[in-house]
């Protein structure tokens, strides 16, 4: 689930990816997310990532800094450029392509 804030799988020998799922509260769609982009880290980027959840229900203000527009919204810090991608990351392929993680 949710419960930590900060989920980590790093190997200090790759490139690090630096993601950030902003969700507000414990909702289905939220839990969902988390659990959609887990199984996609962990087969796609093992080794390679961390997982910042930010909830905007507890930090309102963050949403608003972030300029996040619709929940549960996925934002790659790292590597550069950032992106975005909204939604419960459902579509696996939409997910890996939208991240560059897959081709167009």
């Amino acid at each position: 689930m949710m419960n930590s804030n900060i989920i980590e799988s790093l190997d200090k020998n790759q490139d690090r990816w630096i993601l950030r799922l902003y969700v507000a509260g414990q909702t289905p769609k939220s839990i969902r997310a988390f659990a959609n982009l887990k199984k996609i880290c962990e087969t796609h980027l093992s080794g390679k990532y961390t997982i910042e959840v930010i909830d905007l229900v507890e930090k309102p203000q963050i949403g608003r800094e972030h300029q996040i527009l619709a929940i549960p919204t996925l934002v790659r810090q790292l590597p550069m450029p950032l992106i975005k991608i909204i939604g419960d990351l459902s579509n696996t392929e939409r997910v890996l392509v939208g991240l560059s993680i897959l081709p167009n």
